[in-house]
């Protein structure tokens, strides 16, 4: 179990970077949009500022195209990392009435029956598409746009991404129905907290309210009363 959580733990990595990054590829796509509304909607100031070659070359396909692009590989890549945080959405009356247990066996179940298969037939099925794509280096058919081929090979790295995401969630949440602490499945409850919270014999509790007591508080406040 050791060796295959460890594999999880790579796995999990290697999803995290690719998440952080989509995290400023984001604020590229909104940065970029920007850009194409100022220069769309302000082409006129644009063109006797700075001349209409170069107002042309500031504007176009290109942009448009790099902000669509943009928005590809965030759905992408992400996937498999807001797979890891259990961040999509779920439609559901049952599962999120059930205990911890259930729900981790339903997302084994969940992962092997529709997660894997699908995304295997996702990689089956774009091998040929992404191979043509390559073989004629495909292009965008709009004037000035970026190419195809280098998009389109993310397809087949998004689906073996979320094969390996949906593996080390099985592994995690195996561990988790095994009763191995610390397995990091979404399903396993946080530690309590331990900390000493700076008062005599006191201990924070969840939310961090004062759990001890001084012995004689009460007492020696009701004499300084008396």
């Amino acid at each position: 179990m050791n060796v295959l959580l460890g594999f999880a733990r790579v796995v999990d990595a290697v999803t995290g970077l690719f998440g952080r990054l989509m995290w400023w590829v984001s604020l590229f796509m909104v940065s970029v949009g920007v850009y194409n509304v100022i220069t769309r909607y302000f082409y006129g100031p644009l063109e006797a500022l700075v001349g209409r070659g170069l107002a042309a070359r500031m504007t176009g396909n290109f942009y448009l195209e790099l902000q669509t692009y943009s928005f590809d590989l965030i759905f992408l890549l992400g996937a498999a990392y807001v797979l890891r945080v259990d961040g999509h959405v779920r439609v559901d009356i049952v599962y999120s009435n059930l205990s911890a247990r259930r729900k981790a066996l339903i997302d084994i179940l969940g992962t092997w029956l529709f997660l894997i298969p699908f995304a295997a037939l996702g990689i089956l099925y774009s091998v040929p598409y992404v191979r043509r794509s390559w073989q004629t280096l495909e292009m965008s058919p709009n004037p000035g746009g970026l190419p195809r081929y280098p998009l389109k090979t993310v397809i087949i790295i998004a689906f073996a991404m979320l094969i390996l995401q949906g593996l080390s969630e099985t592994i995690r949440n195996a561990a988790f129905l095994a009763g191995r602490k610390g397995s990091g499945s979404v399903h396993e409850a946080p530690p309590a907290p331990t900390e000493v919270d700076g008062t005599a014999g006191g201990v924070s509790g969840p939310a961090g309210s004062h759990t001890g007591s001084v012995p004689g508080a009460a007492g020696e406040a009701g004499k300084g009363l008396a």
